[in-house]
């Protein structure tokens, strides 16, 4: 009778191993799936950090160029929406403003530097950026916009407080929507 019941027993217990082994499998699969996603969801959270980035660099390399050519800056020359489309930057035509204005919608490409000013030496390439075109709105993506608006302060046009609006595309963090953010100076 002892070996009849201990017969019974092991048939019992037949198969059970393999369905903890199933299941060890499916919650382990489960909590691969959940760390597939994190990861998808901080890459999409680390591109967005980087074009933030990106635009907050694009707005401060333009108000030390409005600095460097503060008479300008403060009656206006470089006010204005610029967008980062291919053919829709700015020409650089006579004033040094147009010319800071391209440079900012493009960025810098060492292979096809700028036209200098009339009467201006050419711009040195020996040691120029590397062509990651940083500092520029086209390094955010066409359709970038940058908005530049600076007004006087009320001490006429001594003095003037800068806005520049950069407004991209951040569909990767934001679900398909436009971000846009604000940036203030005082020249």
């Amino acid at each position: 009778m002892q070996t009849a019941s201990k017969f019974h027993a092991s048939h019992a217990q037949a198969g059970v191993g393999l369905i903890e082994v199933l299941i060890a499998v499916l919650v382990l699969s489960i909590g691969f799936l959940g760390i597939a996603a994190l990861q998808a969801k901080a890459l999409s959270n680390n591109n967005s950090a980087l074009a933030r980035t990106q635009a907050s660099i694009a707005a401060y390399s333009m108000f030390d160029a409005m600095r460097a050519d503060r008479p300008s800056a403060l009656t206006g020359n470089y006010n204005g929406v610029i967008t980062a489309t291919a053919g829709a930057c700015p020409t650089a035509a006579a004033s040094l403003a147009d010319v800071q204005k391209r440079i900012w919608c493009l960025g810098f490409d060492p292979a096809n530097p700028p036209t200098p000013l009339p009467g201006a030496a050419a711009y040195s390439v020996a040691s120029p950026p590397p062509p990651t075109l940083l500092g520029g709105l086209a390094a955010l993506g066409t359709g970038t916009t940058g908005d530049i608006n600076c007004t006087p302060n009320g001490a006429g046009t001594a003095a003037s407080n800068c806005r520049i609006i950069i407004t991209f595309n951040d569909s990767k963090a934001s679900g398909g929507t436009a971000t846009a953010m604000t940036f203030w100076t005082q020249l």
